[in-house]
């Protein structure tokens, strides 16, 4: 049997594990699961844990009010290491590009434990967008000896770098797989759709509405700011528009959100859902507009249009499949750009039915069985 160490730092880090984790459970007589858990973001990873029924045997809770990157590093290190000591696993299996990634894969291979790195091989090119995590995952595929990658375009990356071909291998993206997994059970639960259409209500006056996310430490100060004033003019130029903010709990991300967009009664600033609401949201958007790397990937699979806040983007398969843009943080393209899609119909059917490039829902289960076969 073969004892797996799967370390959670944040919400996005449980929701492409899950399946993982889902998975892996089905084999009980092959392998001993034991779930780490960071707690890197706190709130935001506990929902996700809870509706994927997920337990942690352990949970090393690092978050603190305004922590620096070197702060929650030595604290990640400091905690990890003696679970490692203790239990010595067979693998280590982390996944994107945080500081729980990283970290753990080094606490890994301090103690000669195997690095399984799922969603291996995303790159920008630029060690400063995004910040950290362009180097956080150069750093890990280093320290990993089995590469997840999750398109042909990230294995090709970890080919140029020099990682051996025999331990690479394309699995599709888990992302997917948790976003057909809870949309399936979620339309199972009527009075949950009704309590949303209820809580949501105030939408239906409106013909469409952006649904928005942005949070990324590089864009804190004026490229947030030029978001926001982006915002604005879309709304003033659309009568019949709402913009739905999910606002993320970065103090860094609310004071300049709030300061801005607050007293639009149009724009609907809320705090973080749980993932299973946020694809529900998602579903009913017109268009989404986000700087974050997941939203990319999973709203190909909804029909969704995406505009990347960002200048560069490590998931490019999207961007050539068709079904995102890049726009930006120049606060005139951001509104030029989204207006295109409010009034070109030609080109929002275009991006709406863009094939998704991440795969068919089945990595976590092909992940799962490269670790069957290592046994």
């Amino acid at each position: 049997m073969q004892k797996i160490m799967p370390v959670i730092g944040t919400r996005p880090e449980a929701i492409k594990l899950a399946p993982v984790i889902k998975e892996l459970e089905r084999y009980p007589k092959e392998f001993e699961v034991v779930v780490v858990a960071t707690a890197q973001h706190r709130q935001m990873l506990d929902q996700v844990l809870r509706l994927f029924e997920i337990s942690s045997a352990y949970d090393l809770d690092v978050m603190e009010d305004n922590q620096t990157l070197s702060s929650v590093t030595a604290k990640i290190i400091e905690n990890f290491d003696p679970v490692v000591k203790r239990e010595k696993p067979d693998w280590i299996l982390i996944q994107g590009d945080t500081t729980t990634t990283f970290i753990s894969a080094l606490i890994g291979f301090y103690h000669k434990i195997r690095i399984g790195y799922i969603e291996a091989g995303l790159r920008t090119h630029n060690k400063y967008r995004p910040f950290p995590e362009e180097i956080n995952r150069r750093l890990t595929s280093v320290l990993t000896d089995f590469h997840f990658a999750p398109t042909e375009r990230a294995k090709n990356n970890l080919l140029s770098e020099g990682i051996p071909q025999e331990n690479i291998f394309v699995t599709g993206n888990t992302v997917i797989d948790a976003l057909l997994m809870t949309l399936e059970n979620l339309k199972k639960d009527k009075s949950k759709l009704q309590s949303l259409d209820s809580q949501f209500s105030f939408l239906s006056s409106n013909s469409r509405f952006i649904l928005v996310t942005a949070h990324r430490r590089e864009n804190f100060g004026e490229p947030l700011q030029n978001i926001c004033l982006a915002l604005k003019e879309i709304i003033d130029h659309n009568d019949n528009l709402a913009v739905l903010y999910s606002v993320h709990l970065n103090p860094n991300v609310q004071e300049s959100v709030k300061r801005i967009l607050k007293d639009n009664q149009r724009i609907h600033l809320i705090n973080p859902l749980d993932y299973q609401f946020f694809l529900w949201l998602m579903e009913k958007s017109y268009l989404i507009l986000t700087d974050s790397g997941g939203i990319q990937e999973e709203a190909p699979s909804l029909g969704k249009p995406v505009l990347v806040l960002r200048e560069v983007t490590e998931r490019p398969e999207a961007v050539e499949a068709g079904t995102v843009r890049v726009v930006g943080l120049d606060k005139d393209k951001i509104v030029r750009e989204t207006q295109r899609l409010l009034d070109d119909e030609a080109l929002y059917k275009k991006m709406s039915k863009a094939i998704n490039p991440y795969g068919d829902g089945k990595a976590g289960k092909k992940i799962v069985e490269v670790l069957r076969r290592d046994e």
